[in-house]
Parts: structure tokens; C-alpha cells; sequence
């Protein structure tokens, strides 16, 4: 028993001697409930609407101003031309397009008239959400019109997915998974790798031979970038021919992508390892620390239109989310270099910035 008492109270002064891991394990479950609490929102709140009105009456007048009074919704453009609309959706302005007939008010004292609901299909869950949410508030217009005693008429709604006409989830499932993965291995198995010499005392005998230390570090990071490549042919090769997932973009773009993206990672393994000195604290921090905040604040499974303003500042944070977001844009909407330039170079600051934390921080010496 006293041999037991004694173990358990060396366990605990091991704890409580690595403040980082303290943090860790006291701060982590109080920060992953807020996260959770108030991140995870299923409803859709203030998506950005753009309208395409030819007729200009009052009728579509209140339906617009409807749909601006609505919490679900923000119309935040008015098209001029039909062509606009696959422009605003490659930019990413916009979520939903609504276009009325180019006689609405006439067609629809007449009888019936239509109003086209057109979607971003990449995120199936997200358009088939927005398209219900505009379908009812069309209903209530209606319902306010036939209340009114003006006429009969009613109101069809057309819905068209654009990149995504089946409402497939794999065309927005594979992309957030590979950001997911590639963050996963990249950075958790960069920073255990090195934790480990630290903990065996082999780093001491690797830094004292004839490699210097920047070869060192690459010897160690190589075979997970290689790993990492190695995904994403695989992942790319099974959403093309197992699961029916379109490349309609440029290979070359999306290689560099994830390329710049793998090097993110890589980075921030490596800088984990130089601010922890156990396996288990580079786990927890890569682990939990990582994944958590990719599954919640990159788009993967939860819009971030719907989290509130101060967590959506920190999903700019989130290297995964940018990787997402371009990977979508070069997969499944085929878009060109400008529409995903700014994705692309948020990344490539993102690496540059996290390999020279990693470098400065990096300590040739052991103490």
C-alpha cells in the first residue's frame, strides 16, 4: 500500500511539475464545451442572398424586402445580368440567387408565376437548408397575398444545385476530409516523432553528429510529407473512381494547394514539439488541439455563417479552413487562379510565417 501511495504521489508531482500539460488537461474540456456550446449551430442564420429582379415591381420589391427582414437571410447584392450569377457563386459572395420572372406582378394577377431558387450544391446540407428556409418565406408572401383578396394566384418555386445538381454530400465530404487528414498526420506525428527523441535522450546523441540540425529536422519530417502526398493521390483517386467526386479544376493548382497546406502542417508539428517536452502534451496539443478547431471552425460539418462574429475571426486562424474552402472551389466549381488566389496566399503566409516560429524556436541544445 505504502509503495502504491508513494507511486501515485510521484504520478501526481510528475502533473503538476509540467505546467503545459496542467493547462492542458484542467483548461481543454472548459474550452471544447464553449467551443461546442456555442459554435455547433444547426439552424442557418443571415446567409447572403443575391437577386436577380428583370421585372422591378412592387411585388418582388416586398418579397425582397422580405427576405431581408428575415433572420435567415442577407441580401447583400442585386444582379443586373443573368451571367452574374455563376460569378457571384465562383467568388463565394453569395450562398442563395433568387430570380423572378421578368413579368411577376402581371403573371401573377393572372394566376401563377415561378421564382427560381438557385443554390451552391458543393455543400448539399447547407443549399437543401437555404432553399427550405427561402420556399417559406415565399409561402408567407403568398399566404399575405391570398389574405389580401388581390387574386388567386400562386407562386412556383423552381430549385436548380448549381456544381452539385444530385445533391451528392461526397462532393462536399472528400475535400474537408483531406484537410482533416493532412492536419491530422502532418502535424501530431511530426511533433510525437520528435517528443520521443526528447524523452529517450536520443535527440542529444542526433544533435551531436556530423548532421546539423536543419538536416535533422528534415530527415524526420520527410517520411511524413511523404505520407501526406501519398493521401492525397490516394483520397483523390477514390473520390474520382469509387465515389463519383468530379476534379474539374486544374491538377497543377490543386497540387501546389496541397502541397503549401502539407508544409502548414508539417510546421506547426514541429513548432508543437519545441513547446512541449512528453508525448502525451504533443498528443493532446496536436490531437485535440488541432482537430477540434478544423472540425469546427473550417466549414467541414458546420457553416461559418452561423457561428457568432467572435469565433468566426478565429476560424480565419484555421489553416484547414482555406484549404477547404479552395479545395471546393478547384474540385467541384472548376473555377480559375483568381477566384481562389486569396485562399492560396493565405496559406503560403501561413507556412512561411509557422516555419520560421519553428526555426527560431527550435533549440539545438538541450537543457
Amino acid at each position: 500500500m505504502k509503495q502504491f501511495l508513494s507511486f501515485m504521489r510521484k504520478e501526481f508531482r510528475q502533473i503538476f511539475r509540467d505546467r503545459r500539460t496542467l493547462v492542458i488537461l484542467l483548461a481543454m474540456p472548459l474550452v471544447l464545451v464553449l467551443l461546442l456550446g456555442y459554435a455547433i449551430k444547426t439552424e442557418l442564420n443571415g446567409a447572403q442572398v443575391a437577386v436577380f429582379d428583370p421585372s422591378k415591381d412592387d411585388e418582388t420589391r416586398r418579397i425582397i424586402e422580405r427576405f431581408q427582414a428575415s433572420e435567415y437571410f442577407t441580401v447583400v447584392d442585386e444582379l443586373t445580368e443573368p451571367k452574374q450569377i455563376n460569378e457571384v457563386f465562383r467568388t463565394g459572395e453569395v450562398s442563395l440567387v433568387l430570380v423572378f420572372s421578368e413579368h411577376f406582378a402581371e403573371d401573377l394577377l393572372r394566376g401563377g408565376t415561378s421564382v427560381q431558387l438557385i443554390a451552391d450544391g458543393t455543400d448539399p446540407n447547407q443549399a437543401a437548408l437555404l432553399t427550405a428556409y427561402a420556399q417559406g418565406v415565399l409561402a408567407s408572401y403568398q399566404a399575405e397575398w391570398l389574405e389580401e383578396g388581390k387574386a388567386s394566384g400562386h407562386i412556383r418555386t423552381e430549385t436548380r444545385m448549381l456544381y452539385n445538381p444530385q445533391s451528392e454530400s461526397a462532393y462536399n465530404f472528400v475535400p474537408g476530409v483531406m484537410g482533416l487528414i493532412l492536419m491530422l498526420i502532418c502535424a501530431m506525428m511530426t511533433s510525437v516523432s520528435i517528443v520521443r527523441e526528447k524523452e529517450t535522450g536520443t535527440m542529444e546523441i542526433l544533435l551531436v553528429s556530423p548532421l546539423t540540425p536543419l538536416r535533422i529536422i528534415l530527415s524526420k519530417i520527410a517520411p511524413y510529407f511523404t505520407l501526406s502526398v501519398a493521401n492525397v493521390v490516394t483520397i483523390l483517386l477514390l473520390a474520382v473512381f469509387v465515389m463519383g467526386v468530379p476534379i474539374r479544376g486544374s491538377l497543377w493548382w490543386l497540387s501546389v494547394l496541397s502541397v503549401l497546406f502539407i508544409l502548414v502542417a508539417l510546421s506547426l508539428g514541429l513548432l508543437i514539439s519545441t513547446l512541449v517536452s512528453s508525448q502525451m502534451a504533443a498528443l493532446l496539443v496536436s490531437g485535440i488541439g488541432l482537430m477540434m478547431p478544423t472540425l469546427i471552425f473550417s466549414d467541414l460539418i458546420f457553416p461559418i455563417e452561423n457561428i457568432p462574429v467572435v469565433l468566426r475571426w478565429i476560424s480565419d486562424l484555421i489553416p484547414a479552413r482555406w484549404y477547404i474552402s479552395a479545395m471546393r472551389k478547384i474540385m467541384i466549381q472548376g473555377v480559375g487562379f483568381t477566384c481562389f488566389a486569396k485562399e492560396l496566399a493565405i496559406i503560403a503566409g501561413m507556412a512561411a510565417v509557422l516555419m520560421t516560429a519553428a526555426w527560431k524556436n527550435f533549440k539545438v541544445r538541450l537543457s
